[in-house]
């Protein structure tokens, strides 16, 4: 029977309870039952997801600080799996009002007038979750409330009347969860309207003192970095929240490689393509990318690398992969080391970076951050294999260029030239002569890494050729020519 009024809903023997003991009995359920917790989130079993399920179980309001890329908002965004499926409000209510123990003036009237025959509504679990970014022209009336004229007008009501009150976005989650985004830049008398709210319930619109109990769980997100760039989390604000609980980069190249194949878009399915293969070097290599970013010094640590860095380099590397079989009419679609160059526009605007970065380049600073991150995949895939005669073919004066946009048949025929190369390249792989796309990404590959570690020298355009003695110091390492990049001296 759908249970429509307040009579129904006590024969029932619906029993009310507060949105944390709410959320702390169903993850005690799906505990007991095995339940994965956050699905989709990778890397925190172990660290973050733990502390969570201690903030909710202690009933706790709490922060997620961390870097950008941190799937902050998707776990937040994910508590509400945690609430019922569904909640009864009293109908028309604005803030969700337990039918049971209205707040508002308008569900205590609904209950005056008609007693057991109120009329109850049920709002969804992602109904009762509430975000807010947080900037600083956020106002009290966004967050809080304000009087609204135009309500008094209608109703024949005081301006004092709380009947007059447009609700912000707390009180409308009301029996939910409100997550508040990037606490820091939120305005310093905002953030003590929200403690206000938290401790004793209490909020005053237009010097009305109206008192609001809420029944809600509190959580934010805020970003180191804004601490002291753009603002600060007062103190009684933070002495009110729960726990704060860290968030952190993938702990290596592997698990992150996961969250990237996961979360990134390479299945183009709308094409007439066979398929879409990324080889195993080329997705840790973009892994790789991102990590050495996150380790030079030329890059700013306040900010980090987000792990929207290499989703984006791999889905561009794809597409540049995509380009190429769509010129060539090949049928399979496999990204190379030139398409990860051909992704330079997903890296530079994805890095802040220091004062060195900014004299360098980040165009500049990116090639280098690839060259280092391919040496050491390559040595991970091919260390003790003999590429000796390849690099001798190029020290008596021979060079390739294998453009982006050549067909994998015309590559294999440069490469063919090569003594070795293609021979000593399958050594460590699965596949064979005949994957002719599959040979081309490896072979190419493999010159990069030789020109990672410096056996050969790799051009602008991406030809590789001998290491000229010009290109060598008296260590007999590859330096790099600053000279002419504007502004750097």
């Amino acid at each position: 029977m759908e249970i429509r009024t307040l009579s129904q809903l006590k024969e029932s023997g619906y029993k009310p309870r507060s949105v944390k003991h709410e959320m702390r009995e169903n993850l005690i359920r799906k505990l007991k039952n095995r339940e994965r917790l956050f699905p989709g989130i990778l890397g925190y079993d172990e660290t973050v997801v733990p502390q969570i399920v201690n903030a909710v179980l202690a009933k706790h309001n709490f922060i997620l600080l961390g870097l950008r890329g941190q799937a902050k908002s998707r776990i937040i965004r994910q508590l509400t799996e945690l609430l019922d499926d569904e909640l009864p409000i009293i109908e028309g209510s604005e803030i969700n009002d337990d039918p049971y123990n209205p707040l508002s003036a308008f569900g205590k009237q609904q209950i005056q007038f008609h007693r057991e025959e109120t009329r109850l509504d049920w709002v969804s679990r992602e109904f009762r979750f509430v975000e807010k970014l947080a900037t600083p022209d956020v106002t009290i009336a966004d967050i809080v409330g304000d009087v609204d004229p135009i309500k008094a007008a209608k109703g024949g009501h005081l301006l004092s009347d709380e009947l007059t009150i447009h609700f912000g976005l707390l009180p409308r989650a009301n029996r939910g969860i409100f997550a508040m985004n990037e606490l820091p830049d939120l305005s310093g008398k905002i953030q003590v309207g929200l403690f206000n709210i938290m401790q004793e319930g209490d909020i005053q619109i237009k010097g009305y003192p109206v008192r609001l109990p809420l029944d809600v769980m509190i959580v934010f997100s805020a970003n180191p970095e804004d601490y002291t760039a753009r603002g600060k989390i007062i103190t009684p604000l933070k002495d009110r929240i729960g726990a704060e609980i860290l968030t952190h980069y993938p702990a290596d190249v592997q698990l992150s490689a996961a969250i990237t194949k996961q979360e990134a878009w390479v299945d183009r399915h709308d094409l007439e393509a066979e398929s879409v293969y990324v080889p195993e070097f080329i997705a840790e290599l973009v892994e790789q990318i991102a990590f050495e970013a996150r380790d030079d010094q030329r890059v700013d640590k306040r900010s980090g690398v987000s792990q929207r860095f290499s989703i984006s380099v791999l889905e561009s590397a794809v597409s540049n992969a995509e380009r190429r079989a769509l010129i060539s009419g090949e049928p399979d679609i496999v990204p190379r080391i030139s398409d990860i160059y051909a992704a330079l526009p997903a890296m530079t605007g994805k890095m802040e970076l220091e004062y060195e970065g900014e004299q360098l380049g980040s165009a500049r600073l990116a090639r280098d951050i690839i060259k280092r991150a391919s040496g050491v995949i390559f040595e991970g895939f091919f260390l003790g294999i003999d590429f000796a005669p390849a690099v001798a073919w190029f020290e008596g004066g021979n060079k390739l260029l294998l453009s982006d946009t050549a067909s994998a048949e015309e590559c294999v025929g440069l490469l063919e030239a090569v003594p070795d190369l293609i021979d000593s390249t399958l050594v460590p792989l699965d596949f064979s002569r005949g994957d002719k796309a599959k040979l081309v990404s490896a072979c190419e590959f493999v010159l990069e890494g030789l020109y990672a570690h410096n056996k050969i020298s790799r051009n602008e355009s991406g030809g590789f050729e001998a290491v000229t003695k010009a290109k060598r110091d008296r260590r007999g390492m590859i330096y790099e020519d600053f000279t002419d990049i504007e502004g750097y001296n």
